[in-house]
């Protein structure tokens, strides 16, 4: 994924993460490294370059257990990751007491409803099943696109803090089924809609076709889903590392995004410390109602 696009969990961390040192004692100090989840993708590479033209050296540490980059930045074992919105490093940072921090921001994504029986979100017949993450820290976008569409009712309304129990079934149209996000794509041949990470849509071949809803990703109050770089609390201002946010905007790393397949996103250049505000806000939000959502 583009960062955590609007929510994943996947539950394989591979090798090379694994064999990351247990603590930063070990590392290259000359070298800085990077926690992603799309090392693939051919931007990195260009980063990467774009980066040595400025004497840093970078290394890649990729990532495809959702759980493990913030973990292991927190302990020294990388020094950045790109692979989150801010709603999502507030909800760890409440449950685990951690206090990472987004130095920079990169883009923003739309949120996408597939499905391949409907044209639309008004042909989703009453009963009709919509698969969603079950991950709890992404619930709140897609259930508010979702009462916007008039597919569900939320109970005491919509707002900010939804959670999935706020969804009045009797009232609903639809019903939600959370399931694993590696699994969407697939349920598609069996429920009516489902929301898809652009990860797993591409690969399972699903196109514009077959989007039935997108919601507005520039609405001011989504920036806390902006996709972000964090790092340690205590290197927040590091030049080296702010200069290393920075570098995702630079042109020739724009450009290579943009040529990506499937690419959907919208760059946001957002002051560190707003960002760092939005986080802070959710924070106290979060832990006034008994924990991350």
């Amino acid at each position: 994924m583009r960062g955590l696009r609007r929510f994943a969990v996947v539950p394989v961390l591979i090798a090379l993460a694994a064999l990351l040192p247990a603590c930063g004692a070990d590392r290259d100090p000359g070298v800085v490294r990077i926690g992603v989840n799309d090392l693939a993708l051919p931007h990195w590479e260009v980063y990467r370059e774009k980066a040595a033209e400025r004497g840093i050296t970078v290394e890649f540490v990729n990532f495809s257990d959702y759980n493990q980059p913030n973990p292991a930045l927190s302990q020294g074992r990388i020094d950045l990751n790109k692979f989150q919105h801010v709603r999502y490093l507030a909800n760890y940072n409440v449950a685990d007491n951690d206090d990472l921090t987004p130095i920079g921001a990169t883009e923003i994504f739309p949120l996408t409803l597939y499905s391949k029986k409907h044209e639309s979100v008004a042909d989703i017949p009453p009963g009709g099943e919509i698969t969603v993450s079950n991950n709890p820290a992404n619930h709140v976008r897609p259930l508010l696109g979702l009462a916007a569409a008039g597919l569900i009712v939320l109970k005491g309304g919509a707002g900010w803090d939804s959670r999935i129990e706020d969804v009045d079934t009797a009232a609903s149209r639809v019903r939600l089924t959370p399931i694993d996000p590696t699994l969407t794509a697939q349920s598609l041949d069996s429920v009516d809609a489902a929301f898809v990470d652009d990860t797993f849509a591409v690969p399972a071949g699903l196109t514009a076709d077959d989007v039935i809803y997108t919601d507005d990703p520039q609405r001011p109050e989504l920036t806390q889903y902006i996709n972000i770089f964090a790092a340690r609390a205590e290197d927040k201002d590091d030049p080296t590392l702010l200069a290393l946010a920075q570098l995702y905007h630079d042109p020739a790393v724009e450009a290579a995004i943009r040529a990506e397949s499937g690419y959907e996103g919208i760059f946001k250049y957002n002051d560190p410390a707003e960002l760092r505000a939005t986080l802070a806000e959710l924070e106290a939000t979060f832990r006034d109602r008994s924990g991350p959502r």
